[in-house]
């Protein structure tokens, strides 16, 4: 069986600009985008939830969004497979909402106080950041130097450990559910996980690499099927009336329109310098973590380094393409770690069947209904599937610094900039007394001091000895 799967795929999927018939080009692009459309939306659903902007008078702006994220995700990676100018690195990359960012955003929001004037700021940020990170690809050549698997790795890894806890709050029913944390929402969480376990490691192929999509389907089902056998409102402890965390909403569809083109500036675009400052370093984390992804895919898929070319073309698009998405309201988009799996795996590197996927992801920005159906998910659906989809974040970041031998001086550079950069964004209390700008830039979440701690030591620390 196996054999004979290989055996149809034609010759030119594993050649990135070779021709390739449709029928065979579009099943590949859509497991591509299987493999990404729920990570794509993901970040959005966080911290719009984050902000307040999910429910009530809101509600039309959250299925805007995210209506918009599949459209700016199908647009972005159009330019970085076919490239504009310098800006796109003709690579197997499918771009989309970067989970990375979800830290940094959480903590401008704590910082500014959530509502439509936070997520405004994050526009803002996100689009001098997208230039500043543009900027930065045209000089990756020099600065690549400072970033070896070791600090990439420890960035990563920080990503991971920071969205561990945000996953594992969608798993109990996400924040300022009343229910909080209901044997309901748990059981349907764990369904779902269970779902993906076992559609990712008992069957093979495209069932295998579209497990998460197909666990968020089975989600959506028991949630309508408990709705059918469970009361669907609580009580308070105040006696107050209502509705569940694992309630879906049909009605939210049943008013999103067919059709409608994606809306510039949904939101007003605030320039905050709370917002800008923690974002545009982790700007420079994300051009970090692109390139390690696009030395990803061209050693997984084509088994050779990346050029220079490549990789600032990437980054450059990486940049620019995040700017761009601000403008219709979305978060910054980079080159997503889930498809580089997917290519590692599968060896399909053929620019149509990526650019298929695409394509798919642009109609479906253009289909309201679809964005509704998305944004009614039941938080513990996602969290069932956040929950693996986070910590698999972790274990990429464990894999890149383990890449090359762990020497003294490697395991100094990692348990520093986890001990303290880590440690001090994530109990943020201790910078109470520090100043308000280095609060601004290392609170709430341990991803950016921990960056700077490990760029520091790996420049700072002595070389070891080859001759060890």
């Amino acid at each position: 069986m196996e054999h004979l799967k290989e055996v149809k795929l034609e010759e030119s999927a594993y050649q990135f600009d070779a021709k390739m018939s449709l029928k065979q080009a579009i099943p590949l692009g859509l497991q591509h985008v299987c493999a990404m459309f729920v990570g794509n939306l993901t970040p959005l659903l966080i911290i719009t939830s984050a902000c307040g902007i999910a429910g009530g008078e809101f509600a039309d702006l959250q299925v805007t969004l995210l209506q918009s994220a599949m459209f700016v995700a199908g647009v972005v990676t159009l330019v970085q497979l076919f490239t504009i100018g310098p800006v796109g690195g003709s690579v197997p990359i499918i771009m989309g909402t970067s989970s990375g960012f979800i830290g940094v955003f959480n903590s401008v929001v704590g910082s500014m106080g959530g509502g439509v004037l936070a997520y405004g700021a994050i526009m803002g940020a996100s689009i001098i950041g997208g230039i500043f990170e543009g900027v930065l690809g045209f000089f990756l050549k020099p600065l690549r130097k400072f970033f070896p698997p070791v600090v990439t790795g420890t960035v990563v890894l920080s990503i991971g450990l920071s969205l561990i806890s945000v996953g594992i709050n969608s798993f109990g029913g996400g924040n300022g559910a009343k229910d909080f944390g209901s044997m309901e929402n748990l059981l349907l969480a764990l369904f779902v996980l269970v779902v993906i376990l076992i559609f990712k490691h008992w069957t093979t192929g495209f069932l295998s690499s579209s497990a998460i999509l197909i666990g968020i389907l089975a989600g959506y089902v028991a949630a309508f099927v408990m709705g059918l056998v469970l009361p669907t409102t609580g009580v308070t402890a105040d006696g107050v009336e209502f509705t569940k965390a694992w309630v879906l909403n049909w009605n939210k569809v049943a008013q999103a329109s067919w059709f409608a083109i994606p809306k510039l500036m949904p939101v007003k675009i605030v320039f905050d310098m709370r917002a800008i400052m923690p974002v545009m370093i982790m700007f420079v984390v994300t051009a970090v973590e692109t390139v390690g992804d696009i030395s990803g895919v061209m050693e997984g898929g084509m088994n050779r380094e990346p050029t220079d070319k490549e990789l600032s073309g990437g980054v450059i698009c990486d940049g620019l393409g995040s700017s761009f998405a601000a403008l219709f309201g979305v978060l910054p988009n980079t080159s997503f770690s889930q498809n580089v799996g997917l290519v590692a795996m599968t060896k399909v590197v053929n620019r149509m069947a990526l650019a298929s996927g695409a394509i798919f992801l642009i109609l479906c920005g253009l289909i309201p209904k679809l964005g509704a159906l998305i944004s009614i998910m039941p938080q513990a659906v996602l969290g069932g599937a956040a929950v693996m989809m986070f910590s698999s974040i972790v274990v990429s970041g464990i894999q890149l610094i383990t890449k090359e031998k762990m020497t003294p001086r490697q395991l100094t550079i990692v348990s520093v900039a986890l001990g303290v950069g880590y440690g001090m964004g994530a109990n943020s209390g201790i910078l109470a007394q520090a100043p308000h700008a280095f609060q601004l830039i290392c609170g709430e979440s341990g991803i950016v001091p921990a960056a700077f701690v490990a760029i520091l030591l790996n420049v700072l620390l002595p070389k070891d000895d080859k001759a060890e």
